[in-house]
């Protein structure tokens, strides 16, 4: 396989696909803000966290148990999800508990783990 097999070799411009895509392409905003999200969910911690709140909805101390890590960084790494609406909580009397923001949020992740347990069949 040459290393120039996969550069385009031609003059031509499929004028269709190109005004199609320029005409569905989103706002510079909107990527901005979806670079942002995967940064977010990009961090070892915070994806350890993700997936026990996919299990279930849980507070801090029951995660600090899961991941063999103090309190103080899981609610640091807590807030840093809270604040980009990747995660959400509820209060139960002293209690905070916290879970996936929306079913958005649990399906980004169950994915992106089902691709990486498929490739890495």
């Amino acid at each position: 396989m040459s290393k120039n097999e996969f550069i385009c070799d031609c003059n031509i411009i499929h004028k269709e696909v190109v005004e199609e895509t320029i005409k569905n392409m989103p706002e510079a905003d909107t990527f901005n803000k979806l670079a942002d999200f995967f940064k977010i969910i990009g961090d070892t911690t915070r994806t350890k966290i993700l997936f026990a709140l996919d299990q279930n909805e849980m507070c801090v101390c029951d995660i600090a148990n899961v991941l063999g890590m103090s309190k103080s960084s899981i609610s640091h790494q807590l807030g840093t999800l809270r604040r980009s609406g990747i995660v959400k909580c509820r209060k139960s009397g002293k209690e905070v508990f916290y879970m996936l923001d929306d079913n958005h949020v649990k399906e980004v992740f169950e994915v992106g783990i089902e691709h990486i347990e498929h490739k890495n069949n």
